[in-house]
């Protein structure tokens, strides 16, 4: 008798028949969905605060940075899989096992000032090959994925074969939402950062002034997994965050930002650019790494590139 195949995909079960990734690979990406449960389960469940101190680039921590973080490297430490890592919660380079085939870079919560908001938040990763991520390209990412803890939490993952997104149900495992996601050419969405910068950029300001004209649909949440989330699951849409006086090269970092979500973007049909180069191109030369960001529909961000050239 044969036994009748399942109708929605496990995330275990799409790894390894659709995107057919290497054991060492699949097993570290399960073992990152199960940190994210267990961020997921806290988020609901811990008092939100401040844990008083400040992480390396000077701001408040929250309890939930510190737990998340705390979760995400109790994961990779039991794994054995991960050589380094860098987090938005660390000053350096954390170093596991030297002989590990991965490197891991993480912010394990985006958005954690929005948290007594109620608003949504999420968390971010990406893996590459080898014992180190510094002086390496997104490009040479293996694996990125975000984790958006909203009403639903959702985990959407690249491997190179396409973006997709799972949902977690109610017994605590991520299935399959949705394959293939697509990101449109043109946009009627935009999610603008950093507008304090509107002053000191003329180009910046003209994109705002045409996104007003045009009438195109504001989405900003300050939460960047729930904001390129957004773009990702309409099909369309350009999020931005460019430089100023205050942080001439933008506020988000390379390394474990703007990195995976350019691997995510570019698989989904869509692009991503500092203004002067593709993000992918980047060459990471240190944990804190800053870089303006403009990404999605690849139209919208050439007519933004322009405005700002």
């Amino acid at each position: 008798m044969k036994i009748p195949a399942r109708t929605r995909s496990s995330l275990n079960r799409h790894l390894f028949d659709d995107a057919q990734v290497p054991d060492a690979l699949r097993h570290l990406l399960v073992d990152i969905s199960r940190a994210a449960k267990y961020i997921s389960y806290a988020i609901q469940t811990t008092e939100a605060g401040l844990a008083g101190a400040v992480n390396q680039f000077g701001e408040e921590q929250q309890k939930l940075d510190v737990l998340s973080d705390d979760i995400v490297r109790e994961f990779l430490c039991e794994n054995h899989l991960v050589s380094t890592y860098v987090s938005e919660e660390q000053k350096e380079v954390i170093e596991l096992e030297a002989n590990a085939p991965y490197s891991v870079v993480f912010d394990p919560l985006d958005g954690s000032s929005l948290i007594e908001a109620n608003f949504a938040i999420g968390s971010i990763f990406g893996v590459y090959e080898g014992n180190t991520v510094l002086g390496r390209k997104p490009k040479e990412q293996v694996g990125a994925l975000y984790v958006l803890y909203g009403p639903r939490t959702v985990l959407v993952y690249t491997t190179g074969k396409g973006v997709h997104m799972f949902i977690l149900n109610d017994v605590g495992e991520f299935i399959l939402l949705e394959e293939n996601m697509g990101v449109a050419d043109d946009a009627k969405n935009y999610s603008p950062g950093n507008l304090r910068a509107l002053d000191e950029n003329p180009g910046y300001r003209k994109a705002m002034d045409r996104w007003l004209t045009e009438h195109m649909t504001l989405r900003y949440s300050g939460c960047m997994v729930a904001d390129i989330h957004h773009i990702l699951s309409k099909g369309q849409g350009v999020f931005t965050n460019v430089g100023g006086s205050k942080y001439p090269e933008g506020k988000l970092r390379l390394p474990f930002e703007c990195g995976p979500f350019a691997f995510l973007m570019e698989q989904a049909g869509g692009t991503a650019t500092d203004g002067t180069q593709p993000i992918m191109e980047k060459t990471i030369q240190s944990v804190d790494q800053r870089t303006p960001l403009i990404i999605g529909s690849k139209n919208e961000v050439e007519r933004i590139v322009a405005m700002m050239q």
